[in-house]
């Protein structure tokens, strides 16, 4: 699937629940879904600098593929980056760097979380960016 197809499939399955604390309760359900990380994982040099709760990212590179694992200490946030991970693991480092996150918009994701949440989802997209873009200078 395309990062937009994966997109539009997020933006459907929101668009089915109406309200927010429903929305809410679906993020959490996708962040604790998510595989946890292996302790030796969740160390300083995994954790994302901007969060507030503790985000450890941890990306991968097989045969020109990026796949993304990542936990945090809070549900919300787990859901978000699971989020995250489920648009753009499995993708190409220039897959990545010129996707168009439109579905964080669509879903209201943005307009609903708190400045902290919001300056979190910033971080940990810019995280997932610039690994993208170490391993595409890479080739």
């Amino acid at each position: 699937m395309t990062i937009n197809e994966i997109q539009d499939e997020i933006i459907a399955e929101f668009s089915e629940l109406e309200d927010w604390m429903d929305r809410y309760q679906l993020l959490i359900d996708m962040g604790n879904e998510q595989e946890p990380l292996p302790e030796k994982d969740k160390n300083e040099s995994n954790l994302i600098d901007g969060c507030q709760s503790r985000v450890w990212l941890v990306c991968n590179e097989q045969n020109g593929i990026l796949t993304f694992s990542a936990e945090s200490d809070a549900l919300i946030v787990k859901g978000i980056v699971s989020l995250l991970i489920r648009v753009l693991s499995g993708h190409t480092a220039q897959e990545i760097l010129d996707a168009d996150l439109y579905f964080i918009k669509e879903i209201g994701l943005a307009e609903h979380l708190s400045p902290t949440r919001s300056n979190g989802l910033l971080a940990m997209l810019k995280q997932m960016r610039m690994y993208a873009m170490a391993y595409s200078v890479k080739q």
